[in-house]
């Protein structure tokens, strides 16, 4: 599911260096920004959403960011992580940067409660906290700019992946008990539906809104479901029919490893090869010449 974040922003001296690289995944858009600051440059930022701003590389110069015009500036560096509630307000204050590389990170709530099939605490949304470290969160965060910023995309389920992690850690979410309880599993028939339509799109990303909607469910009921039905969730259930639509293309013989790669939705040799040696324990080529033997 694509949101459109609308920041509104004041800014002064601050020279953007290049064009914005940004993707966006179920619920989250991510923006890397190149920028350049001159003396006194100041911005003043708010989102109707909540976002996280990190700071992925800085040369030169001081950046600071501030809660109020007059409240205490919190100093940036490269590998700074600010988090910022919605429709919360940020000062920045800049002194002749050379170059300022950030990673933004918009989401929406109410659609990673329905991912996380649990609704994220208003506690841990509504409280700000500027320029912290954390090494976990950046490793994280410079992955999701590599793919912002790289030329091929990887399969949406990656960068799904990394955004979920990241802002899982940030808010430091737990599982809840209650989310452990015994859900109603799928009847025969809506199981039977949906499985048959994630086999037939398996090689595609398919967003949980479509699942739920042929089960005519909530997409946070229908992913209890789902999981008591079969024991995965529904992703899990989508990459054992891709490596299946695969193994029965090796099986053929005369398709390249190239086109079976193309053709089930990987975006390059090397991510099809990993992720089917995760799941299968072995490599495409392997695989299919143990199978001819």
């Amino acid at each position: 599911m694509t949101f459109h974040p609308r920041m509104t922003s004041i800014r002064e001296g601050i020279s953007v260096l290049d064009t914005l690289k940004w993707r966006s995944w179920n619920g989250v858009v991510a923006d890397v920004w190149n920028a350049q600051c001159g003396r006194g440059a100041r911005g003043e930022y708010v989102s109707p959403y909540p976002r996280l701003f990190i700071v992925l590389d800085k040369q030169g110069g001081d950046f600071s960011a501030r809660l109020s015009p007059d409240g205490p500036a919190h100093r940036a560096e490269g590998g700074s992580i600010s988090f910022l509630p919605a429709n919360v307000a940020v000062w920045t204050e800049c002194e002749e940067i050379e170059s300022l590389r950030h990673l933004d990170l918009h989401f929406d709530p109410a659609v990673l409660s329905e991912r996380l099939i649990e609704d994220i605490d208003e506690e841990r949304l509504s409280k700000p906290r500027l320029c912290v470290d954390d090494a976990r969160v950046m490793a994280l965060a410079r992955l999701i700019a590599a793919e912002c910023e790289g030329p091929d995309a990887r399969h949406d389920l990656y960068g799904d992946s990394l955004t979920l992690a990241l802002i899982i850690d940030v808010l430091k979410l737990g599982r809840r008990q209650d989310s452990a309880k015994k859900r109603t599993p799928l009847s025969a028939r809506q199981l039977r539906r949906v499985t048959d339509f994630i086999t037939e799109n398996c090689t595609r990303s398919i967003r949980l809104q479509e699942l739920a909607e042929l089960t005519e469910l909530s997409q946070s009921y229908f992913s209890h479901a789902f999981k008591a039905a079969t024991g995965v969730p529904p992703h899990q259930w989508q990459m054992n029919a891709r490596i299946r639509r695969v193994q029965n293309l090796l099986l053929r013989g005369d398709v390249p490893l190239t086109e079976i790669a193309a053709e089930t939705g990987f975006s390059d040799q090397a991510h099809f090869t990993r992720t089917f040696r995760r799941f299968v324990g072995d490599t495409p080529a392997a695989w299919q010449k143990a199978r001819r033997n």
